[in-house]
């Protein structure tokens, strides 16, 4: 029984098993089937893949498309409304005319400039964005539509002509440089009309310009302003400068400068160059008290509104180009001629000009643009200061080396003592002294030493004791003692009529009052060294009490008349060829001789005359009446008539009115060391 069970479980088993095996056949050929059904689906698929992806790709670039169009659509619109705005501001600038209508030309021409940036900005910007769409289309034949391209392409060549229209502006022959070409000629017209021409007035030849017109000088900034603006500030002072430098110069021709160019240092003699100097210094404050000065505010004002260094420029080269630098370089030609003691007076001159104008040379020329004119300044004054000093120190020994000259043949007061007091008196004076001392403290600083007050007066001491020194051996050169005495009295009597004088204060009493003593002390013995000599012979006294013969016998008488008319004539034609320089001296005494001669004549002649009555003979040898012989005596010592000029001139300046040999060696002398 247990067996016939287990072959029933096995063939039931074998049967489910028939049945699953039929199944899996069925299911694999189902799988068979379905198998080529998913690979046509998949064929399918891919092909569908294919054509919903170029779908895709050609919705989103059109869609980008749209996007970067809507931006280029805004930028466009505007770039189309400025340029049409840009072309009727143009030709409203090109009827325009600034000098009709200033103010609307600079608004029109501000607008156009205004709207020349903006049509080129937004050309720019739809020019970017019109590139960025040509681009990814360019690059994808599939999507790009041929004749949509040619659209595009064509309105970037449009926005790019349009982009070139402000360049094009701006060039040479654009409408806008053309535009500032109107306004830089209205810029130099009105420049032009408003500059009138410097007057000179009065005597002193003042030099008066007129200024401009507050409207003017609000035109004028304004096209500053919009010129700058356009890079053409350069230009404005170019013009500002030319036109006023032109202006300047017309009105200095009429001072006569032509001085200024003269080739100073070949000229010898600086007498010849005395006059022009104080031109110059007339000339130069009017050149910058009046015209610099004028010219420096005109560059504040019309300048105003630009940087410091374009006005102070400006006006630099408004005063090289005047002739600022010729004055100063006149001064210099002065410091380079010869040394001669005239030109330490001319180099004071100089230098007193400069000090008088000090701060206004610091204000108009103290900025760094007037850097040249500073240098050139600064050279005037060292070379002047040196100039100076370096004359002035040498005095005492040029004087004593004159020594080795001899003194005049008259006896009257040598050219060299009358030059070198009346030249100290000069520097003592106000117009000279507190300009010495100035600039021998200046030189003393720049040395480092110290400046003492004396020192002026100890040189003026030095120059006068080798005068002294010089007459002392030059007295001992006359053969003839009397004529000896002559000059020393004339020399004390010059230095005595000092008193008064700046010289003489300096020199003081007491060396004033031994000059007076020396010249009384002189004059004596003058008179009795000579005339007093020839009193004997007519048997008087003499003028100092000399002694004298008795009386001899008649029959000398004729002798001895005849030995006084010898003696006088021969002093007579001697020393009528000798000078007493001063007049008050002079007249005192030819009347001293008068009283001792004459009187003593006189009786002599009439004692005389009872000879004659006894012997007509006699009568031949009165030569002389008791009033020619006075005339003749009262007429002696007259210096020559070129002196008494100068004598009865002698307040007048002597230095540069001296023209003689005595001054040409003096300055060779100073050279030489």
């Amino acid at each position: 029984m247990a067996e016939s069970g287990n072959i029933e479980k096995i063939e039931a088993v074998r049967e489910l098993l028939k049945a699953s095996i039929e199944k899996s056949k069925q299911v694999t050929s189902s799988l068979d089937e379905t198998g080529s059904r998913l690979q046509e689906i998949n064929g399918r698929v891919s092909s569908l893949e294919a054509e919903v992806g170029q779908i895709l790709m050609r919705k989103s670039t059109y869609v980008a498309v749209r996007n970067k169009i809507d931006c280029v659509i805004g930028p466009a619109a505007a770039v189309l409304r400025v340029y049409n705005a840009v072309c009727e501001l143009d030709r409203s600038l090109s009827s325009s005319n600034p000098h009709t209508d200033l103010f609307t030309y600079l608004s029109i021409m501000k607008k156009l400039e205004e709207g020349l940036g903006f049509l080129a900005s937004n050309c720019g910007l739809a020019i970017k964005w019109l590139e960025d769409i040509l681009e990814p289309l360019e690059s994808n034949a599939v999507v790009a539509n041929e004749n949509y391209l040619l659209k595009l392409k064509k309105s970037l060549r449009i926005l790019e002509e349009l982009y070139e229209t402000e360049r094009r502006a701006r060039l040479d022959g654009g409408s806008f440089a053309a535009a500032l070409d109107k306004l830089e000629t209205e810029f130099r017209k009105l420049l032009t009309e408003s500059t009138d021409p410097l007057l000179l007035i009065g005597e002193e030849a003042c030099i008066t310009p007129l200024l401009f017109p507050a409207s003017v000088i609000k035109k004028l900034q304004i096209i500053i302003e919009r010129l700058k603006a356009n890079d053409r500030l350069g230009k404005c002072v170019s013009m500002f400068v030319e036109v006023r430098v032109a202006n300047a110069r017309r009105g200095l021709q009429a001072l006569d400068l032509d001085y200024l160019d003269m080739q100073i240092a070949e000229i010898d003699d600086m007498q010849c160059v005395e006059n022009y100097i104080e031109q110059w210094g007339k000339h130069l404050e009017l050149a910058v008290k009046h015209l610099l000065e004028s010219e420096y505010e005109l560059c504040n004002d019309v300048f105003e509104k630009t940087e410091p260094d374009v006005k102070m420029g400006c006006f630099a080269k408004i005063a090289m180009e005047s002739g600022i630098a010729s004055f100063l370089r006149f001064g210099k030609e002065i410091t380079n001629m010869m040394k001669d003691p005239i030109k330490l007076l001319k180099l004071l001159d100089i230098f007193k000009v400069l000090n008088n104008l000090r701060l206004d040379f610091n204000r108009l020329f103290g900025n760094a643009a007037c850097s040249e004119i500073q240098a050139l300044t600064r050279d005037l004054i060292k070379a002047v200061v040196d100039g100076a000093c370096d004359i002035f120190w040498e005095l005492p020994v040029q004087v004593g080396s004159q020594r080795r000259f001899s003194p005049p043949p008259d006896g009257s007061v040598p050219r060299l003592v009358r030059f070198v007091t009346d030249y100290c008196n000069q520097l003592l004076g106000d117009d000279y002294r507190p300009t010495l001392t100035e600039v021998l403290a200046i030189h003393k600083r720049w040395k480092q030493e110290t400046y003492e007050e004396e020192l002026v007066s100890n040189q003026l001491y030095n120059i006068m004791k080798e005068i002294a020194l010089n007459l002392d051996s030059w007295s001992t050169v006359y053969v003839d003692i009397s004529l000896s005495y002559l000059f020393m009295m004339n020399n004390h009597c010059h230095f005595f009529n000092f008193k008064g004088t700046k010289l003489g204060d300096i020199m003081g009493d007491s060396w004033l009052a031994a000059h007076e003593q020396y010249k009384d002390y002189y004059a004596a013995l003058y008179l009795k060294e000579s005339w007093g000599k020839i009193l004997p012979l007519l048997g008087q006294k003499g003028l100092i009490s000399i002694p004298v013969a008795g009386e001899a016998e008649q029959d000398f008488d004729k002798k001895r008349l005849k030995a006084f008319n010898d003696a006088f004539d021969e002093r007579y034609a001697k020393h009528s060829n000798w000078v007493i320089s001063d007049e008050s001296l002079r007249q005192k005494v030819c009347h001293l001789l008068v009283q001792a001669v004459v009187p003593a004549y006189r009786s002599y002649i009439q004692s005389y005359r009872v000879l004659i009555e006894q012997d007509a003979s006699a009568a031949k040898y009165v030569k002389h009446s008791a009033q020619s012989l006075e005339n003749k005596l009262s007429s002696l010592f007259q210096p020559k008539a070129k002196l008494r000029k100068y004598c009865s001139n002698k307040n007048a300046r002597l230095i540069g009115k001296i023209k003689n040999v005595f001054c040409n060696q003096f300055r060779f002398t100073l050279t030489a060391l």
